[in-house]
């Protein structure tokens, strides 16, 4: 994903709404998002619609990653037992026979 050019690719939303075409053009060929902003402020980002989804694979895997990270924690620091263990309990507690 390409940085954002601070002269170009942050505009108003009065200038977005005005050149909203230009701007879609813009962003298609840049593949940079642009902020708008309302009063000075950030208010929104408008992307790309392929470079919103890579986004959302990329926070999908960083999930999966971090849930392996926290697996591997608690196995280094004994907050886990044995699948055998838990079964057991389990069918103790709910009368499931083996």
């Amino acid at each position: 994903m390409a940085r954002i050019n601070i002269a170009k690719d942050i505009q108003s939303l009065t200038t977005f709404r005005r050149n909203s075409g230009q701007f879609l053009k813009q962003i298609k060929k840049t593949k940079r998002p642009i902020v708008l902003t309302v009063n000075g402020r950030a208010e929104a980002v408008v992307q790309d619609a392929k470079a919103y989804q890579r986004l959302l694979d990329i926070a999908a895997r960083a999930d999966v990653y971090e849930a392996l990270r926290q697996s591997e924690d608690d196995i280094a620091h004994g907050r886990t037992r044995p699948a055998r263990q838990v079964f057991d309990e389990l069918r103790r507690r709910y009368g499931i026979p083996r």
